[in-house]
């Protein structure tokens, strides 16, 4: 915890998890007390008068931080830790320093050379027998994963077309499933985030300047996402972001309201259904090729969504997505929607192209939509950024920068395993030489052992 204990909406919180350490013994809980330790430019002195008198609350309210980590922007000098430590009652071992570093992805690892892990290991008296070999392998991993990511020259240009954009915690799961996967593909990313409103006719008339400067950043860019959203407002553009990117073999991605939108936009150019549209834009569309879903209510909001943890069965494979997944028969994603594509008008949509190769386990639902003949135009009605992980990236995320990178086919040529260095894409030669030597002494081992 951290932050400003004595502010008054914090309270029913800091009491909530005093009575919490109480219920579940002290052997299984760690308190972690996060401080900022000033350092004023005019003297570069490290202030810890703040930590001290936060932990003082702290401990006036009935919680006792097992350790306090700093964050400052150089290191901690020893004599202000053992001040921190003297003053704050923990040992000099239960005070980290978290200064800062050049990402991230550095910070598990100054923890762990402060010794951090194994404090964890003795506090809470964790059976460590059988996983510290593959802990260190893991650790090893982790570095290479830092040290790659400061190192990254290529950049790969996504645009974000969304209707939350001014809010920077919007897209935040998303945002940070498009870093795992370029940092995945060895680019750093480029992510421009532009409101859907500002690529629609009526921004044209009313701020020109807006429009132009919204439609340069999609037609530059190596790949579209149109990310999930409810109501009316950006739809429109969100539909012509679907188009372009359809039309100029631009690699997309689209989640939630996106596949749809894309669904919308391809029964509206393709099949030359006019007016098609999602009920919940339109409820007297002559074409609803998006609907409500069975137990949706209209004008009842509360309780009625399709929420959690489900399973989307692949029909086929012949499937770009399926073989992100590794060829598993069905993939378990979370939800969170209350309109789904029409099952009325699958067939008429597929015969021209567009593939709903994943539904739901009952067929009626369509989860997983695929363009025939494109790069890679993917959507889908599930939120795979959930459970993206730095070294777990979503596939459809995945593919959506492999495509961007122009290393989608390269990739799918080495069946879709990534190079022993954790990569998903080549970028030197050095890189290729490694895959093959890995794969020569593997092939041997197999013979001998064969």
């Amino acid at each position: 915890m951290g932050g400003t204990i004595g502010d008054i909406e914090g309270m029913p919180f800091v009491e909530a998890f005093r009575q919490f350490q109480f219920r579940v013994k002290r052997e299984n809980i760690c308190c972690v007390h996060v401080s900022l330790i000033p350092q004023p430019k005019t003297t570069g002195e490290q202030k810890t008068k703040p930590t001290q008198s936060s932990v003082r609350e702290l401990r006036g309210l009935g919680i006792s931080p097992d350790i306090i980590v700093c964050r400052s922007v150089t290191p901690l000098a020893e004599s202000v830790k053992d001040k921190i430590s003297l003053f704050c009652h923990v040992d000099p071992e239960q005070v980290y320093c978290v200064h800062d570093v050049t990402s991230i992805y550095r910070v598990p690892l100054l923890l762990q050379a402060q010794g951090a892990d194994e404090f964890l290991i003795r506090r809470l008296s964790l059976d460590t027998s059988g996983v510290k070999v593959s802990a260190v392998n893991h650790m090893a991993r982790w570095k290479e994963l830092a040290d790659r990511h400061d190192r990254l020259l290529k950049e790969v240009c996504i645009v974000l077309v969304g209707k939350y954009t001014e809010l920077s915690d919007s897209y935040a799961s998303v945002i940070k499933a498009l870093q795992h996967a370029s940092l995945a593909v060895n680019h750093r990313l480029d992510l421009k985030c532009i409101e859907a409103c500002d690529l629609e006719p009526e921004t044209l008339q009313d701020n020109p300047q807006r429009y132009h400067e919204a439609w340069r950043e999609v037609t530059g860019a190596n790949g579209l996402i149109v990310p999930g959203g409810f109501g009316i407002r950006g739809t429109d553009g969100k539909i012509l972001a679907c188009k372009w990117a359809r039309t100029k073999k631009v690699p997309f991605l689209g989640v939630c309201l996106g596949l749809q939108c894309a669904v919308i936009e391809f029964a509206r150019n393709v099949l030359n259904w006019e007016g098609a549209n999602s009920t919940e834009f339109d409820q007297a569309t002559k074409h609803p090729v998006v609907i409500d879903m069975p137990e949706h209510n209209q004008g009842q909001m509360g309780g009625t969504m399709r929420l959690g943890k489900r399973k989307t069965n692949f029909k086929t494979e012949k499937s770009i997505l399926r073989k992100l997944y590794h060829n598993q028969e069905f993939v378990e994603e979370r939800h969170r929607h209350r309109y789904e594509v029409n099952p009325e008008v699958v067939s008429a949509l597929e015969e021209k192209g567009m593939k709903f190769i994943g539904r739901s386990e009952d067929g009626e639902r369509m989860e997983i939509m695929e363009l025939e003949g494109h790069p890679y135009y993917v959507g889908v009605q599930f939120h795979p950024e959930y459970i993206s992980r730095p070294m777990k990236p979503s596939p459809p995320y995945l593919g959506l920068l492999l495509a961007s990178c122009n290393k989608l086919q390269a990739y799918a040529s080495r069946g879709f395993r990534p190079t022993p260095r954790m990569s998903f894409c080549e970028d030197s030669d050095r890189e290729d030489e490694l895959y093959a030597e890995t794969n020569h002494l593997n092939d041997d081992a197999s013979e001998q052992s064969a």
